[in-house]
């Protein structure tokens, strides 16, 4: 069954193309303003919860010539995790990495092939808990554009970009209400791009960059 969404939920306005350069970028993580994350997207409630696995994901801000797009992956159709789903380059915290931006770096690399020399990470947004057992730390880097994508075969079956203005356009956003067996109801934002379905935690956090930069 279809499930029921509404369009540009609250009637939000897009943020201002000049706050999308990459300059503008680097100021507002610089010095950030005081903002709120999408109650729907972000569950502080279950930051206590120790069994959950530490990830990290790199948003990666493309610095083209027309402006910035944003890079996302759609996943392979056999993984246990997400299955086919798109999202943002990255993965589970080792043991190995001395940060969770190197853990975000390496997973980027060895997914897509850009070399982290090209990253230049100018921000973080807020942890995003997701229903599948993970704490996502992420990233926010400006991506310089002279590489060509490799996706790792395995992981990764397409590597695409979308302007970011039109993902911080909320008129491209879509709030979705689903009724769960148990009988508790889930809101999930998406934004359809093409081809593409840009839903769950991958649009939750893209909303709550839209929220961070429209502040």
């Amino acid at each position: 069954m279809e499930q029921p969404w509404v369009p540009n939920p609250g009637g939000l306005a897009p943020v201002p193309g000049g706050r999308l350069t990459p300059d503008a970028l680097r100021s507002r993580f610089a010095a950030p303003p005081a903002w709120t994350p999408d109650a729907q997207d972000i569950n502080p409630a279950r930051a206590a919860d120790q069994t959950m696995r530490l990830a990290s994901v790199l948003i990666p801000l493309v610095m083209r010539s027309d402006g910035i797009h944003v890079m996302l992956t759609q996943r392979t159709a056999h993984l246990h995790d997400h299955a086919g789903q798109v999202s943002f380059p990255g993965g589970r915290v080792e043991q190995s990495d001395p940060t969770v931006a190197d853990a975000a770096l390496r997973e980027t690399e060895e997914e897509t092939g850009l070399p982290r020399s090209l990253v230049e990470i100018i921000g973080q947004l807020p942890d995003y808990f997701t229903g599948t057992g993970f704490r996502v730390v992420p990233l926010v880097g400006l991506v310089q554009p002279d590489f060509q994508p490799v996706p790792d075969p395995f992981e990764v079956a397409e590597v695409f970009e979308v302007p970011l203005g039109f993902l911080m356009d909320p008129a491209n956003h879509r709030l979705h209400r689903a009724s769960l067996p148990a009988g508790e109801v889930r809101t999930y934002y998406s934004m359809p791009w093409r081809q593409f379905f840009i839903w769950g935690a991958t649009a939750g956090m893209l909303r709550n960059l839209y929220q961070f930069l429209r502040a």
